[in-house]
């Protein structure tokens, strides 16, 4: 069969080389690697492979299946649960005794309990809720996806003549029953009246099919996708194709310029409005696709609707949040005013939902703000707890407007019953599933940009405060060095998973930027980047500096002293002062740490400018703590004199001050014997005898950008090893 809507990626020369559930493992993956087939996290795999028992060294059948939370495109073996088959069989007959029996029912939650008490080997992976499914099917390969195409069959009102039309005999329709053990006994059941069949359309949910034989199954999956897929590309056309989507354009897109100065003006208000709870993170997007849907004439009533699959609305929420904003003919108080509104309004329907629909024992209510946000003319904004959970929403979001999209070319679009959604959404296992989760760290969910994070204390400042959980902005007026950085923390903590967004949202845990703070211009670039990567930003660390020897003559030019002023001065106002205007309209606390010196309040021959300017600095931090106030707290960290991993000692400066001081040293020595020989001659001068490492000043700015200083502005704490002269007067 020629796929035209799904990618063909099985190679027998791969497959060939692998056991029965490293097959698995692959098959999984080249499914979960295209978002047509399945969405993050979404949809399971399953093979029954003859193993021998460790206890009895007995051949049994064992069902490995996708373990519970995992993701088909990056699962790896330890991703997989492993169980007795026979043993999961049995639990049919202790299912059949429960006097409550039947769907949504306390007895079937039980039940999933009982899976663990049929792992095979001790694996440690938790089964999934959907292991009956593939466990009660007599095939010895089954995939369950979700893909756009059959979930645009599933959620057409006349779903049931449709998969009939396209599929025949060859895959039944079944309405929507929530996954869970009644769910696989209906599909046993589906399996013995339909011998002949070769899957099931589960309704409003996915695609499950099997075979024997795995590559078999892979096939099958592809062709029962590309035929719906082509059905519906081929009404799609009749209707008039994306001329005609969604009922026609209402609206025009702005100009992707526009967009940009827009969502930069704008999002760190609405991530204000919308983190009264927990501060979320941000992902636009405005690419053609999501800019139709928002645009057209029916985006409105199909947002109101919701999404159908359980899947999309569990990050989605029940449904995303629709401003009926004109960008041709309003303005942007307008859109904050119909945006103001438009919250209230949806905070209150969530309410009503949550109280409508809960049962005795239901959760409490969870957040009631959005996370899915549309605006005609600019796009999505999708929301989550870190980016590649935003990045996941925003995807998800994607999914739906596919799923709306197929089903309005075909029939009409229906979601799934509010009660169904929030027998989901709340159900007591998922929620015991989050409260089971760890703690967050101590800087989620926060956006921190560092100025000067290429090189020195501001790129030890990034590595620090990422460990913590923090989103970080690495800027440097090197761009190469700051990319590296932000390369250095994404190579070891990923970059997420979910749809890329739109340029600069197309990022993870770090982005690197190019910023010259001595520029207003080139800083307010640098914070509208922060704001269209992440939704805004929280603190600011700067760590930028600069140190200015004096000429031959012991003279520091009059040039070489205003760029000292500049950058260690004036550049740590410019941050603060176009800071303040995005903090203002995000209304949510900050905190600004700034870089001054030991040097401050030492006089020192040989560094008039610079100590003069880090005096500056440290009247500064007082002053901003005061105009700043009391949304954002303001401090500096003092660091001595930094020698090892500082980009302010090159090896002719390191040179120079040895021979100030009079330290023994060679030319020809390496440059890191010279450093080191220096960093202890400083040492020596201290209380503590020890070097100061970038290290020991990140602790300091880890410290200030959390809470745990959370009453403490204006101040500076200095890192110096104890450098007597420093000590206060």
């Amino acid at each position: 069969m020629k796929y035209q809507y799904v990618n063909y990626l099985w190679e027998n020369a791969v497959a060939s080389k692998l056991d029965p559930v490293e097959r698995l493992v692959y098959r999984s993956n080249i499914l979960g690697g295209d978002q047509r087939i399945t969405n993050t996290g979404g949809g399971n795999t399953s093979a029954k492979v003859l193993e021998r028992d460790p206890l009895t060294g007995e051949n049994v059948e064992v069902l490995w299946v996708k373990g519970s939370g995992g993701d088909l495109r990056t699962s790896k073996r330890e991703n997989f649960a492993s169980l007795y088959q026979a043993k999961l069989i049995e639990l049919q007959r202790l299912y059949g005794k429960e006097p409550e029996k039947g769907p949504k029912t306390p007895a079937e939650d039980r039940m999933v309990a009982m899976y663990t008490h049929g792992t095979f080997n001790l694996n440690p992976r938790a089964p999934s809720i959907d292991t009956p499914l593939h466990s009660f099917i007599p095939f010895r390969q089954v995939d369950h996806m979700h893909p756009n195409a059959v979930i645009s069959i599933a959620a057409a009102e006349s779903s049931k003549r449709l998969t009939r039309e396209i599929y025949g005999d060859e895959v039944i329709w079944t309405p929507w029953l929530r996954p869970g053990f009644e769910l696989g006994l209906e599909l046993q059941r589906i399996c013995a009246d339909h011998p002949e069949a070769k899957g099931v359309i589960l309704g409003q949910h996915g695609l499950i099919n099997w075979a024997n034989d795995d590559k078999e199954c892979y096939e099958l999956t592809l062709s029962l996708i590309e035929k719906a897929a082509q059905y519906i590309a081929a009404r799609y056309e009749e209707k008039g194709g994306d001329a005609k989507a969604f009922g026609g354009p209402r609206y025009q897109a702005l100009d992707e310029g526009k967009r940009r100065a827009l969502f930069a003006t704008i999002l760190p208000w609405l991530r204000g409005k919308v983190s009264q709870q927990k501060r979320f993170i941000g992902t636009i997007q405005d690419d053609e696709n999501i800019l139709r849907f928002v645009n057209s004439k029916d985006a409105a009533r199909l947002a109101e609707l919701g999404t159908s699959c359980p899947d999309h609305f569990l990050r989605t929420k029940i449904k995303p949040f629709y401003v009926d904003w004109d960008p041709q003919n309003e303005d942007l108080p307008t859109l904050k005013s119909k945006l103001q509104a438009g919250l209230e309004k949806y905070r209150a329907d969530y309410a009503d939902y949550y109280n409508r629909c809960k049962r005795p024992g239901s959760p409490a209510m969870r957040d009631p703000n959005p996370t899915v946000t549309l605006i005609p003319g600019l796009g999505m904004v999708a929301w989550g707890k870190d980016k590649s959970e935003s990045r996941v929403t925003a995807e998800f979001y994607n999914c739906a407007v596919e799923v709306m999209r197929g089903s309005e070319a075909i029939d009409q679009y229906i979601a799934l019953p509010q009660q169904e959604a929030f027998d989901i959404e709340y159900w007591l296992l998922e929620d015991a599933k989050l409260q089971r989760m760890p703690a967050e760290k101590e800087l989620a969910r926060q956006v921190v940009a560092v100025f000067g994070a290429g090189s020195g204390i501001g790129k030890e400042v990034a590595h620090r405060i990422v460990k913590e959980g923090a989103h970080v902005v690495c800027v440097d007026l090197n761009k190469d060095a700051a990319g590296a950085t932000a390369k250095e923390i994404t190579d070891q903590y990923g970059v997420g998973i979910g749809v890329a967004g739109t340029g600069l949202s197309n990022c993870g845990p770090a982005i690197g930027l190019s910023g010259n703070i001595t520029d207003r211009a080139s800083v307010r670039a640098v914070l509208d980047g922060a704001v269209l990567a992440y939704g805004g930003f929280d603190s600011i660390a700067v760590t930028a500096g600069i140190f200015v020897s004096p000429d031959s003559t012991g003279h520091i030019p009059d040039d070489k002293w205003g760029v000292t002023f500049a950058i260690n001065v004036t550049g740590s106002y410019l941050v603060a002062d176009e800071a303040a205007k995005t903090w203002r309209e995000q209304n949510l606390p900050g905190s600004l740490v700034l870089t001054t010196s030991a040097n401050a309040v030492v006089a020192k021959k040989g560094s008039l400018a610079y100590d003069a300017s880090k005096a500056a600095a440290n009247h500064l931090t007082r002053e901003l703590a005061i105009e700043l106030s009391p949304l954002v707290r303001v401090n500096a960290v003092a660091p001595a004199t930094v020698v090892q991993g500082s980009a302010m000692f090159p090896r002719d400066r390191v040179i120079a001050s040895l021979a100030k001081y009079k330290v023994p040293y060679h030319e020809e020595e390496l440059t890191e014997s010279l450093t080191h020989k220096l960093a202890q001659f400083y040492a020596d001068r201290t209380l503590t005898h020890l070097p100061i490492t970038p290290a020991d000043q990140a602790e300091a700015f880890y410290l200030l950008l959390t809470n745990r200083l959370s009453k403490t502005t204006g101040q500076v704490i200095t890192v110096d090893g104890g450098l007597i002269e420093a000590f206060l007067r």
